[in-house]
């Protein structure tokens, strides 16, 4: 039976094999953040990086919605049905949000940020367990893993968790291979009835950026975590049943080191994009031309009048003009949803589905899954 280990781990991290992947992983993470620069509006990164990190991390807990779907419903369609997957999604996408809020503000992240991280995800002020009897289970319904189960030895751990989070004069180790052990931590502790899985993958981001390696919580992990999933719950099992920590390390790093290398490419043809299509709207639009229109066509996939008549500060009839000159120009496509007209920047819309379709997987046959 595992037992939660008081932090700081007394086990040797640093090991050859770490430091080696430590510093790959570092020099993409470096990369990454200075090319996250050359995107003037941080808006764009985020709402954009943001729904496919949501889409992915629901999808490792086997909630799977369409890409078509998360951008409608970002857009606030009107008279649009959502499904209950997409408002898990969604849900996550606004949690991952507002955690960055909180983490701006003081630099440190709390238990109490936490659950109200969880509770933006689940909709539910429930809290840290109270109940006994939660367990993991494999896919075949066999239980791999009991968590603490007394609201008090929980209540200790998330303590402990908390101070090591915060507390750098606890262990000075390189914050990647901490982030790892944090990871790990939480997980074991598993103290939310729902929403462990996410709220974890939340919190690796979050920590990224209070350490400073990131400006934006725009490197997401949860991709590398899908196209790797039996191995991912593999590596946490094993440090449960064999202290096999320097495996679990090693998973986390070249996960960062992959999921940066993405990123970039991601962030380089968005900025490549966003580039020529102000060399084309500008002259086409003349003095009307505006660099928040072009903010306003790569926040979101789908646009609308109204959003583009806020932007702007003009009227509806100029925000419609615009509108319909990019559609006549082939920036945008115009769809008639219900009874109302939405933009849609396609090559926006192509380049994220495209980027991503490598971390598609089937998840049928998958060995291990272990449930929220």
């Amino acid at each position: 039976m595992y037992t939660i280990p008081t932090l700081p781990l007394r086990v040797d991290l640093e090991t050859k094999a770490v430091l080696r992947q430590l510093n790959a992983a570092n020099k993409k993470l470096a990369e990454l953040k200075g090319i996250a620069l050359t995107i003037p509006n941080e808006s764009i990164l985020i709402n954009t990086l943001v729904l496919q990190e949501a889409k992915d991390s629901s999808a490792v807990e086997n909630i799977v919605t369409t890409h078509d779907d998360l951008y409608k419903a970002g857009a606030d369609i009107k008279d649009l049905i959502i499904s209950a997957s997409t408002k898990e999604v969604l849900n996550y996408a606004e949690a991952l949000k507002y955690g960055f809020s909180l983490i701006r503000k003081k630099n440190i992240l709390t238990n109490a940020h936490i659950v109200d991280i969880q509770t933006k995800l689940e909709g539910n002020d429930a809290g840290f367990r109270s109940v006994p009897g939660t367990t993991l289970k494999n896919q075949r319904g066999d239980i791999v893993y009991t968590p603490p189960q007394e609201k008090k030895v929980i209540e200790q751990c998330m303590y402990n968790l908390q101070e090591f989070i915060n507390d750098d004069s606890i262990c000075d180790i390189d914050p990647l291979i901490k982030m790892a052990v944090i990871h790990h931590q939480f997980e074991s502790i598993h103290p939310f009835y729902d929403g462990n899985g996410r709220t974890g993958r939340i919190i690796n981001v979050l920590y990224l950026v209070i350490k400073e390696l990131l400006d934006l919580p725009i490197l997401y992990l949860s991709r590398y975590i899908i196209a790797n999933k039996a191995e991912y719950y593999a590596c946490i099992q094993n440090v449960r049943d064999k202290q096999e920590w320097e495996s679990w390390v090693l998973f986390m790093l070249k996960d960062v080191e992959e999921t940066a290398g993405h990123t970039i490419a991601q962030v380089k043809a968005i900025g490549a994009l966003m580039m020529d299509y102000k060399h084309r709207i500008r002259p086409l639009l003349g003095r009307g031309y505006r660099h928040e229109l072009l903010n306003n066509l790569f926040s979101h996939p789908y646009t609308k009048i109204d959003f583009l008549k806020e932007t702007l500060g003009v009227s509806r009839i100029t925000a419609t003009k615009y509108l319909e000159l990019l559609v006549e120009n082939k920036f945008i496509e115009k769809l008639k949803i219900g009874r109302s007209n939405y933009y849609l920047n396609m090559q926006l819309c192509n380049l994220l589905i495209d980027s991503f379709q490598d971390a598609k997987t089937s998840y049928a046959g998958q060995i291990e899954s272990v449930t929220e």
